[in-house]
């Protein structure tokens, strides 16, 4: 719902405070008084956190969540596709309350008369919501490479053609339709708009790798929000998250999160490296 760790737990903090000021004889059902509190929370603070985000010094995403930490990303259980990177980008494009009515009947399952008293809303207005919020959803939704060990080799390739400069193996990897966001959040470098093109995105990766790479960068292959990617280390902490969505056999998003506020919950460096 808020694309960040430490938002979440803000706010089910509040909700817990919330409960616990609620007389317990007023209460018929504990769970739908939780979820319809946490979600007018969310929808609250997404209302207000959208203009920060409207200001935020290029573009926005989600806080990467490694997934698994092994240095064999296809070993990891299958995460929820409404964690992937890919599906959380694409939530962005919702209001607040599209937001919430799509997650809580798409995700959760909730029915429209739930949902409509979560809300605060009708029945029919709620129905409403969703429709608009699935079209915009499925306009761009990902398709994810159903074989785990393809998507490991193909991350595999694309951290060998990257780490030797090899151009024509990295656009072998690349979907013609290709988009590389990367977020940077102003303290770091990176892009302030979303590269489009197999070839803008080569150019900018190996250019990029050449003039800012640190000498002791490390690399981790990991699952992260269920996609394979890999943390990049400098100095022993999370330089770089980046994610890969593969679609037919193919690369065609790339997630870059350098933002040093979203990569104070990755894993510490180990001795599993493969760079």
């Amino acid at each position: 719902m808020l694309g960040t760790v430490a938002d979440a737990e803000d706010m089910v903090q509040e909700t817990f405070l919330r409960w616990q000021n609620v007389p317990v004889a007023e209460v018929q059902s504990p769970r739908a008084l939780l979820v319809t509190i946490i979600s007018r929370l969310c929808i609250n603070h997404l209302q207000s956190a959208r203009v920060q985000r409207e200001e935020y010094f290029g573009q926005w995403l989600p806080e990467p969540l490694v997934t698994d930490t092994s240095a064999n990303p296809s070993a990891a259980l299958t995460m929820d596709e409404s964690l992937s990177m890919g599906f959380l980008v694409l939530l962005e494009r919702l209001t607040p309350v599209e937001r919430a009515v799509f997650l809580l009947r798409e995700v959760f399952d909730y029915k429209y008369r739930e949902i409509a008293k979560i809300i605060s809303l009708s029945e029919a207005n709620c129905r409403q919501i969703l429709r608009r919020a699935r079209r915009r959803v499925t306009e761009g939704r990902p398709r994810f490479d159903p074989s785990p060990e393809k998507s490991e080799e193909l991350l595999r390739r694309f951290l060998g053609a990257t780490v030797n400069g090899d151009m024509e193996g990295l656009l072998a990897l690349l979907s013609k339709d290709i988009l590389l966001y990367a977020d940077g959040g102003g303290k770091t470098a990176a892009v302030p708009k979303p590269i489009v093109g197999p070839e803008n995105v080569a150019r900018l990766i190996l250019g990029s790798l050449r003039k800012f790479a640190p000498e002791d960068l490390m690399v981790r292959l990991a699952q992260i929000n269920g996609q394979p990617g890999f943390v990049a280390y400098s100095a022993g902490r999370a330089d770089t998250v980046v994610i890969l969505n593969i679609v037919a056999g193919q690369i065609r998003d790339i997630y870059i999160v350098r933002n040093p506020e979203k990569l104070s919950r990755a894993p510490k460096l180990s001795t599993d490296f493969i760079c």
